[in-house]
C-alpha cells in the first residue's frame, strides 16, 4: 500500500485530545498523565456535574469526542482517555484484552478522584466499557455502547464486512511488516472513506497518531485479543449479567440494531437506538444526534425525546 503519505505530512500537528488550558464551549479543559498498572494514560477533563467517562476505539484517539464535548460538558464532568498504547498513552507490554484494559481505566478513574461513573464507549471502547461495568457493577451507574457488538455475542458475524478485522488480528509480525508509515493514510483512509460523511472525520489527526509503529502494534494487539475476549465474555455473561441501563447505539448504515441485539444477551435493560444519517463514526459524523441522545440517557431524568429517533435514549 502506498501513495497517500505525503499529503498527511504537510498538515500542521493536531493533538489527540483537547490541550490542557483550552476551552470546550464555556468550560476549561484540564489534562495530564496518570500512571496505572503497566502504562501511563493521557487524560483530559472538562465540564461539571456527574462524571461521564468516554472511551474511544480504533483507529482513533480521544480526539474523536471533540465535536460532542461542548454539549456533554454542560451537564457532566467529562473524562476522556487515550486507551493504553494509543494516542499519547504509553504501550503496555501485554494485557490488551478488554477486561485488563477496563481495570487499567478504572485505576485511572480512581486516581482522578472518581469512584462511581457513567461510561460511553465507541468501537473497541464499547467492549472496554462493558467489561468495566460487568466487573465493577457497583461503580457504574449506566453505560452507552456505540457501534460494536460484543466479542462472543455477535461481533464475529461481521468479520466479513471489512478485511481489517482479520488483518489486524493476524499474528505478529505479519501486519507490522506489511504496513509501513507511508501506508497509514491509505489504510485508514480506506476505512474513513466508507463513512456516511467522511468529510467530518478529523482523519489527519488519526493518521499522525498511527504513524508510530508502536501505536500500530498496540492497535493490532487489541484485535489479537478478541478471541480471548469472546471466551471471557461467554464465560461470565450470565453470572455477571448487567442490571444497569445500557444505551446500545448503532449507525443506520453500519451496525444498526445489531448492537442492541448483542448486548441483550448480557444485559437486562437495553435501550436500542439507531443513529440516522451517519456511518460508523457517529460522534464526528452526526454530533448533534449523539449529544442529544447522550444528554437524555445520562440525565436529567426529566428529559423527554424531541424526535422518534431519540425514543430509545430516554432516561
Amino acid at each position: 500500500m502506498s501513495g497517500a503519505g505525503a499529503g498527511a505530512a504537510a498538515v500542521a500537528p493536531t493533538p489527540t485530545q483537547e490541550p490542557a488550558g483550552a476551552t470546550t464551549g464555556a468550560h476549561a479543559v484540564r489534562g495530564g498523565n496518570v500512571t496505572v498498572d503497566g502504562t501511563t494514560l493521557r487524560y483530559a477533563t472538562t465540564g461539571s456535574g456527574s462524571p461521564l467517562v468516554l472511551l474511544h476505539g480504533w483507529p482513533q484517539t480521544s480526539r474523536v469526542w471533540h465535536r460532542v464535548l461542548p454539549a456533554l460538558a454542560r451537564q457532566h464532568t467529562v473524562i476522556t482517555f487515550d486507551l493504553p498504547g494509543l494516542g499519547t498513552s504509553t504501550a503496555p507490554t501485554g494485557g490488551y484484552d478488554k477486561a485488563t484494559t477496563a481495570r487499567r481505566i478504572r485505576q485511572a478513574v480512581h486516581q482522578l478522584g472518581f469512584t462511581q461513573v457513567a461510561l460511553i464507549g465507541h468501537d473497541l471502547g464499547a467492549m472496554v466499557a462493558y467489561n468495566y461495568a460487568r466487573d465493577f457493577p457497583t461503580e457504574v451507574t449506566r453505560i452507552g455502547v456505540v457501534e460494536s457488538p460484543l466479542p462472543g455475542f455477535g461481533l464475529e458475524s461481521f468479520y466479513g464486512i471489512s478485511w481489517h478485522f482479520l488483518f489486524n488480528a493476524a499474528a505478529a509480525p505479519i501486519p507490522e511488516r506489511i504496513m509501513d508509515n507511508k501506508d497509514v493514510p491509505t489504510y485508514l483512509g480506506m476505512l474513513f472513506d466508507g463513512a456516511q460523511h467522511p468529510e467530518a472525520i478529523d482523519r489527519n489527526a488519526y493518521y499522525r497518531a498511527y504513524s508510530d509503529p508502536a501505536k500500530r502494534t498496540a492497535g493490532y494487539e487489541y484485535y489479537r485479543a478478541l478471541k480471548a475476549d469472546a471466551a471471557d465474555n461467554q464465560a461470565n455473561a450470565q453470572a455477571k449479567r448487567l442490571t444497569i441501563p445500557v444505551l446500545a447505539m448503532g449507525a443506520q448504515s453500519v451496525f444498526g440494531p445489531a448492537v442492541a441485539a448483542s448486548f441483550r444477551q448480557v444485559a437486562g435493560d437495553v435501550r436500542a437506538v439507531v443513529a440516522p444519517d451517519t456511518g460508523h463514526w457517529i460522534a464526528e459524523e452526526n454530533p448533534s444526534f449523539f449529544s442529544a441522545c447522550a444528554l437524555l440517557f445520562f440525565g436529567p431524568s426529566t428529559g423527554t425525546p424531541a424526535s422518534p429517533d431519540l425514543t430509545g435514549c430516554a432516561p
